[in-house]
């Protein structure tokens, strides 16, 4: 007679997803599914074949950073002025989507998100979130986050560029350079770091027009 007993323990063994070994998907919520494939779809439709010729003539579309903004993938995990206010879980999983065709295109989706829409967010006046998160969570307004420099690279402490306040008292004359700063080249606000009065530690929201800023 089959050993009956022996198949139905075989029978109840959890089978091994070679796709997905660690059970991830599980851990998921329906609406982190949702988010993750709709960051797939338009990184592997929209994205991978503007990629291909982007790398070869070393072209970065600007476009791209407002298509992300339409789908919500720009300061995802913020709440308010035009923020999807998602999970952080669903923001890696937009990360994790763009990493898989371009590194550069996913590098200015987390300077734009965490480096400079997160601290004007957290720490800025209100007038200046007004003015500033809804452009840039659209992608209508690209930022950089300038607080690396060729002598001390991020080590913030030793930067070399100074804050002084004018004479007039009403504003401060910043002097200094930096390097590495992702963005630069296209972005409308810049936040710069620079020590004031060779002590003191700040970061100054620079509008790309000001008069004196070059890139």
């Amino acid at each position: 007679m089959p050993d009956t007993g022996h198949t139905e323990r075989k029978s109840s063994q959890a089978q091994f997803d070679w796709q997905d070994p660690l059970r991830f998907e599980d851990q998921l919520s329906e609406e982190e599914r949702m988010i993750r494939d709709a960051a797939r779809a338009y990184a592997q439709d929209k994205l991978m074949p503007r990629v291909k010729m982007a790398f070869r003539e070393e072209k970065f579309d600007v476009a791209v950073m407002r298509e992300m903004g339409a789908l919500g993938f720009l300061g995802s995990t913020l709440t308010g002025y035009g923020c999807a206010g998602t999970s952080y879980v669903a923001y890696g999983l937009i990360a994790h989507e763009l990493e898989k065709v371009d590194s550069a295109y996913r590098s200015s989706l987390s300077v734009q998100s965490s480096l400079t829409m997160y601290p004007i967010h957290a720490f800025g006046t209100a007038a200046q979130k007004e003015k500033y998160l809804p452009r840039r969570a659209s992608g209508d307004w690209i930022a950089a986050y300038a607080l690396s420099e060729s002598s001390s690279g991020s080590d913030a402490m030793n930067i070399r560029t100074q804050a002084k306040l004018s004479p007039d008292g009403k504003h401060y004359v910043l002097n200094g350079e930096k390097m590495w700063i992702s963005n630069a080249a296209i972005a409308d606000l810049f936040i710069v770091f620079a020590k004031i009065d060779g002590e003191k530690f700040s970061a100054f929201l620079i509008e790309a027009d000001t008069p004196g800023l070059t890139v």
